[in-house]
């Protein structure tokens, strides 16, 4: 054989093999290549303003595009002192100026959040697409403008950045998956999502991209995970030869090994899960500061799901969360409305003790819920310890005191202990940097 066509021939192999690991379509690798040693938070950009160009109103921060005391949805307030771009909305701060609140519609704002990310040493995010979002070629491509300024951002910042699928929303007949199919395809052809070259940040696990699927096996879903297509999403995403190639993690209950309390008694829910590569329990509001023993009880819960997760051959994020209140989001609905701070944070303490005991138990990847979510009061960017008076019926937290920048400066802790960079400590570190 020539010369020229034994290096024709090696060419061509090594060309080959390049494609099959990496999913055909996707770079073959990235600057994180494992989701192991790092903390990744869910990320929701789904927070709009009156005036800031997406048409969607007070989307978010308040119900059906309106801003008032009646319709206000959050529980928390940002704090906005650092974003580029802000708006005035009808309630008052201390000193009678409008309170102003930013939009995920704007660059700039998804750029801020990710050099907190930078600056606090927050390995990235998990961004959320909703089955809403996936329905449509016109909502695939709107919800598209705040994925893309994530995909710039984490390059800039040089953050970990992969796609959540939260099944929330899917109807309980005639609808599947397959809208999610179409919306992945869609995301590595125009996005390109997965195709930014060696350097890329979109975070793999496995050597493979890492796709989430979120709201799997939880009873009070209105969908059958019999009959929405789960397998069929799940061998596309890791064996389709265009698109797949990928890693899969599953958002599942609390209590999924056992299939009780927060969880579908269907065992088709382990078989599902038998075809992922990552298990992340969804555990916000099953843990409380209020109880006796709950971080013993949690250590045991985390240690127990390793060892389910190992022997299984899966791997296991757990997550953890620094408190939690969804007052006003529930007022008006036939329940009535949930206590304020039904979760206290307890001044970071409640979020270190999750942080310290799931290390302490083994844990090698952390979940955090969420980075921006102040709708069900879990955020762990920077929010107000003055936050306007709305006026009856809603109500606000503060934080309690601690700067701003507390709960991202705990998180960035979180990933030197679980990379083994500092020692697990039950102290809560200092409120000052």
């Amino acid at each position: 054989m020539h010369y020229r066509s034994i290096c024709l021939l090696v060419a061509q192999t090594v060309l080959i093999l390049s494609q099959a690991s990496a999913g055909t379509k996707h770079s073959p690798s990235s600057r994180f290549m494992s989701y192991e040693g790092r903390v990744m938070c869910g990320y929701q950009g789904w927070f709009r303003a009156e005036g800031d160009g997406s048409g969607e109103g007070w989307g978010h921060y308040g119900t059906n595009r309106q801003l008032d005391a009646e319709h206000l949805k959050v529980d928390l307030w940002p704090d906005v002192t650092e974003y580029p771009q802000t708006y005035p909305t009808p309630f008052r701060r201390p000193d009678g100026s409008p309170a102003r609140v930013f939009s995920s519609w704007d660059a700039s704002t998804v750029d801020l959040h990710f050099r907190w990310m930078k600056d606090y040493g927050i390995d990235g995010v998990f961004m959320q697409r909703f089955f809403g979002a996936t329905r449509t070629a016109e909502s695939r491509k709107k919800s598209r403008v705040i994925l893309g300024h994530a995909l710039k951002a984490s390059q800039t910042h040089g953050r970990a950045l992969a796609v959540m699928y939260d099944l929330s929303g899917l109807k309980a007949t005639g609808e599947d998956c397959a809208s999610v199919i179409q919306d992945w395809k869609e995301l590595v052809d125009e996005l390109r999502i997965t195709q930014q070259g060696a350097d890329q940040t979109y975070l793999y696990h496995r050597g493979k991209p890492l796709v989430a699927i979120w709201g799997v096996g939880f009873p009070d879903r209105p969908y059958n995970i019999r009959s929405i297509g789960l397998e069929q999403l799940i061998d596309f995403l890791k064996n389709d030869p265009v698109y797949g190639g990928c890693s899969v993690m599953l958002g599942v209950p609390t209590y999924f090994r056992d299939l009780n309390t927060d969880t579908i008694s269907d065992p088709r829910l382990h078989e599902i899960m038998a075809q992922a590569d990552v298990i992340m329990p969804w555990t916000v509001q099953r843990f409380t500061p209020n109880l006796q023993n709950e971080m013993e009880r949690f250590g045991a819960h985390v240690s127990a799901d390793l060892a389910w997760c190992a022997a299984h051959k899966l791997d296991y994020a757990p997550c953890v969360y620094p408190g939690f209140s969804w007052y006003n989001l529930n007022r008006g609905k036939p329940a009535g409305p949930r206590p304020l701070d039904q979760i206290p944070r307890d001044g970071g303490q409640f979020y270190w003790n999750l942080i310290r005991t799931a290390a302490k138990s083994g844990a090698k990847m952390l979940y955090v819920a969420m980075f921006d979510e102040i709708d069900e009061g879990t955020a762990i960017f920077k929010c107000a310890n003055q936050p306007p008076d709305p006026g009856a019926p809603a109500k606000l937290l503060s934080l309690q005191g601690v700067p701003a920048d507390h709960y991202l400066r705990l998180t960035g802790l979180a990933g030197r202990i679980i990379r083994g960079e500092l020692p697990v400590t039950t102290e809560l570190p200092g409120a000052a940097r």
